[in-house]
Formats: structure tokens, sequence, C-alpha cells
């Protein structure tokens, strides 16, 4: 109700809203509003430009972990592996062919380098007797050292664990294994397969597309766990807490469903000075979908049982609280109060008034102590208080 002034005996006076000083919980609102988002929004690209040759999926068919969802044409994969598979044998037969002829010269090899001894230790002995020359000896010292040349570095190979020869056609081997495996993994990626559960929310692929690498073609949707994510004023934090079950209104439906904060974020953020908070629903029906419009109120009781006057009572003045008091003479008595927390529509009062004592709620500028006044008295309900 508006102040007005009327006239009593000659005197204009001005009407004021009163209301009475009362005893009860103090209450603070919290509202959050956000949207619902999905357990997760897969989107399935192709990894390669190809022809698109099968599409197994279409929109909103349910679909599993594994399932051969696009085929992209995989015929140049297929030669590749033949080729690779190919080079594969040739170097394992290589392989083999190149450890048998290096066992078969170091054997060889050996063979002579032994036989080269044997024959200098003859000649060395036929010389000390004079049954050679010097030059005859020297041609079969030459021999052995030639010998011994030739197995001391097959030797020295073999001691280091794989000949060079050996070394390299297994590598030649393994390059082709990694050529196989390549090929092969390349064939897999042109088969895109679900990596979850869910339900195709996007299709963007026919059979005989020309698809270019990274380019998306469809969107798994999982609506198995629904949420709503929310931001947070610093101020509200406080009042909120891991675990807290919340009931969330969903307009669009009509419906409310229970649900708990799961998340709050750790930092605050820098941009927009609010934290993140998100709500799991418990256990969501199928007519929940991500993106929905969501709002939470959360109560939260501040004081029980508590003085409290309406937040409109009150006069800052110089870093002091002041109320009107209206007595039974219905004149104003301005009074220093000490407040304490602060609810939507109250404050708590913890010195300066009384249980049942009347304040003024409006028209405060005209007030002046122990002026007389018009009250009209208002009850919390007309004001439609809801602490």
């Amino acid at each position: 109700m508006h102040a007005s002034k009327q006239i009593y005996s000659g005197k204009v006076q001005t009407t004021v809203d009163v209301t009475n000083v009362q005893r009860t919980n103090l209450i603070k609102r919290i509202s959050l509003t956000g949207q619902t988002v999905a357990e997760a929004q897969v989107d399935i690209a192709a990894k390669y430009q190809g022809k698109v040759t099968a599409v197994n999926v279409s929109l909103g068919q349910s679909v599993s972990p594994g399932q051969v969802l696009v085929v992209q044409d995989t015929g140049d994969a297929e030669i590749s592996i033949n080729q690779n598979q190919a080079a594969y044998q040739q170097a394992s037969a290589d392989a083999v062919t190149n450890e048998v002829a290096f066992n078969a010269n170091y054997d060889k090899v050996s063979a002579d380098y032994q036989k080269a001894a044997a024959s200098y230790q003859r000649n060395k002995r036929l010389f000390d007797i004079g049954g050679v020359s010097k030059g005859d000896l020297d041609v079969v010292e030459q021999q052995l050292a030639d010998a011994k040349a030739a197995f001391d570095a097959l030797s020295n190979q073999m001691k280091s664990g794989v000949a060079s020869t050996i070394q390299s056609s297994q590598a030649s081997v393994l390059k082709a294994q990694h050529g196989i495996s390549a090929a092969q993994k390349q064939r897999d990626d042109l088969i895109l397969r679900a990596p979850r559960s869910g339900m195709i929310g996007y299709r963007q692929v026919e059979v005989g597309d020309i698809v270019s690498a990274g380019q998306k073609l469809l969107s798994i949707y999982d609506n198995s766990n629904i949420y709503v994510d929310c931001q947070v004023a610093e101020e509200d934090l406080s009042a909120l807490s891991i675990g807290m079950d919340i009931n969330v209104q969903l307009e669009s439906l009509g419906k409310t469903v229970p649900g708990k904060i799961i998340y709050i974020s750790p930092a605050i953020d820098s941009q927009n000075l609010v934290f993140s908070l998100r709500i799991a629903l418990i256990n969501p029906d199928p007519s929940i979908r991500a993106g929905m419009f969501a709002r939470a109120v959360i109560q939260l009781p501040l004081r029980q049982n508590t003085l409290v006057v309406p937040k409109e009572a009150l006069v800052d003045k110089s870093g002091k609280n002041y109320v009107y008091v209206v007595t039974a003479q219905n004149t104003v008595e301005q009074r220093t109060v000490q407040i304490g927390t602060k609810g939507d529509q109250n404050v708590e009062i913890l010195e300066g008034l009384n249980e049942g004592e009347h304040v003024a709620i409006n028209n405060l500028a005209r007030l002046r102590n122990e002026m007389v006044i018009v009250p009209n008295f208002i009850t919390p309900n007309e004001r439609g208080e809801n602490q």
C-alpha cells in the first residue's frame, strides 16, 4: 500500500504502512538456473578421405559399443595389406637364406683357418730342419694370416650377437610387419564403430558420399544420465555442498525431478565471477533430454525462531542502522538497532527491538522523531512475505 496524506484537526498527517516485530525462521532462497546436459555426446568423424560404401544406422537409432556405423571404401587399404604381406614373406625368406649362407660361410672360413694353421706348423718344422726355403714359409705364413683375418671377421660378428647380413634381413622383416600393421590399422579406421552406447542424434552421411578427413558424420547422445549445469554467485556458495539433495523443475515438461549436487568448481570463473555447479538427476525418465531449461530453488534456514523486521524498515545512516518504531500514540521513535543475518526479505535484529513492537516500513524519508502518523497496519501475509 502506498503512503498517503490525510488531514486531521487541520493538520496534514502522513499515512505509513506498519508491521509488527516478530520471531520467525529467517530463510534465504537461492535460485539456480541452467540447462540439462547428457552423460556424453560423441561426434563420429572420418579419419581419412574416401568414398562411403555403407551407412548402417539411422537418426534416432540406439547403438551399442563396437557396432559398425559407417564403412568407407577399403580397397586401397586391402591392396596395401597384400603388398606388405608379400614383402614380409620375401623378407622372411631372404632372412632364412642369409642366415644359412652366413653359417655355411662361417663353417668354411673356420675350416680354412684350421687348415692354414696346420699347414704353417708343418712348414715351420720343415724350415727349422732345412726342408723348405724361407720364401716358401713366408707364403704359407701369409695364407695363415689371410685365413685368420677372415675367420676373425665372422667370429666378431658372431660374438656381437647377430651378423650384419642377418641383422639387415631381420630389419627388412620387421619393416614389412610394421607395413602390414599400418595398412590393417588404416583399413580398420575406414570402418567407423560406436565407441559407447547411445542414440544417433545427428546424421549427415549417405552411401556414395566422398567425405574428407575430419568431417563430422554422426553424433551419439548418451542420455543414460542427465545433469543440470548451473552457475552460482560467490555469496551463495557457502550454502551449497557436494552430495546435497535438491529438486529440479523442468518447466517445459511441467515436472519436478529429484537431484543431487555432484560437482562444484574449485575456482571462480575470472571472467564471469561465478562458480560452476553440476546437479545429477536421479532416475531421469526418457522424456528428459539435453538442452532443456531447468530451475532449482534452495531454501536455506539461516536462523531458527529469531527476531526479524522487513528489510524496508531499515535506514542506514553513517554506518549505523535505524528503524522507526510506531508507539501506541501513533508517534514514531527513531531507534538504533544492531542487525545480524540478512534473509531474502527480512533482517535479523540482535539489539534494539522487542517482539510485538511495531515498525514503519514505507515513507521513511518523511518521518521524524515524535512525529504523529496515520498507521496502516500490514500483516506479514498481506505483504506477501515469504522469508
